[in-house]
């Protein structure tokens, strides 16, 4: 079978009424395209490990890898990125709230450039809930201050890169906070940002992990704090 081109990784937590969604518009989306789609069972309780294993074979374009333990989001995206075959990988959420085109869009990009190696793409977000915007803008001003370097919507979806970048991953944290940490290292390693508009739509199913309640939100920005503080101290060069 011919590698990949691009893999998406889907990490799937509870997500048992968004796969079957997810597939559909996957599969509208690829068409005949070179693209393979990992859905990482994140260590579910409910049923998405039955619904993945009844629907997949349905769907050529995609296969699953399983998280026995939950142990976090940013653990669940870099173990399905360890799997990985495409020469471009990407993540996405499984929620239905990116559009699964944004990830071509950026891929079609990303070969244009004369050096793909050194690009990593992300979303730019449009309109979103004023409590969504706040947080972001916190995030990204507290993010830049610290770490001495401009840091503008960190948790865009999608994000994508050439796969030769994960070798730079080293210390990739397993909670929320992975979104920081790609970001901020691609940008240590002089690596181009580049956007593509997204649509992020509200959640089709259940709710947000992150944005839960309010002890969510604060648990949620801990992390981020702690995130931020060790790239300071330990991996600044």
């Amino acid at each position: 079978k011919m590698k990949p081109e691009l893999s998406i990784i889907v990490p799937c937590y509870n997500e048992e009424k968004n796969i079957p969604l997810i597939l559909e518009r996957f599969k509208k989306t690829i068409k005949k395209r070179n693209v393979e789609v990992i859905l990482v069972d994140n260590g579910s309780y409910d049923n998405t490990e039955q619904v993945l294993k009844e629907l997949l074979p349905r769907y050529p374009f995609a296969r699953t890898v399983k998280v026995e333990k939950n142990i976090g989001y940013g653990y669940g995206i870099t173990f399905g990125l360890q799997h990985a075959k495409g020469e471009y990988v990407s993540y996405t959420h499984a929620d239905m709230q990116c559009d699964p085109k944004d990830v071509l869009t950026a891929l079609d990009k990303i070969k244009k450039e004369p050096r793909p190696k050194n690009v990593l793409y992300m979303g730019r977000r449009g309109k979103r809930p004023l409590k969504d915007l706040v947080f972001t803008k916190g995030l990204e001003m507290v993010s830049s201050i610290i770490l001495l370097t401009h840091l503008y919507d960190i948790n865009a979806q999608p994000k994508l890169f050439h796969k030769s970048f994960l070798r730079k991953l080293k210390k990739p944290p397993k909670n929320f906070s992975l979104d920081l940490y790609v970001y901020y290292i691609a940008k240590k390693n002089g690596m181009k940002i580049k956007r593509v508009k997204v649509a992020f739509a509200k959640r089709k199913y259940g709710q947000s992990k992150s944005s839960f309640s309010i002890k969510a939100k604060l648990k949620t920005s801990l992390e981020y704090l702690e995130e931020i503080m060790r790239l300071r101290f330990s991996l600044k060069r």
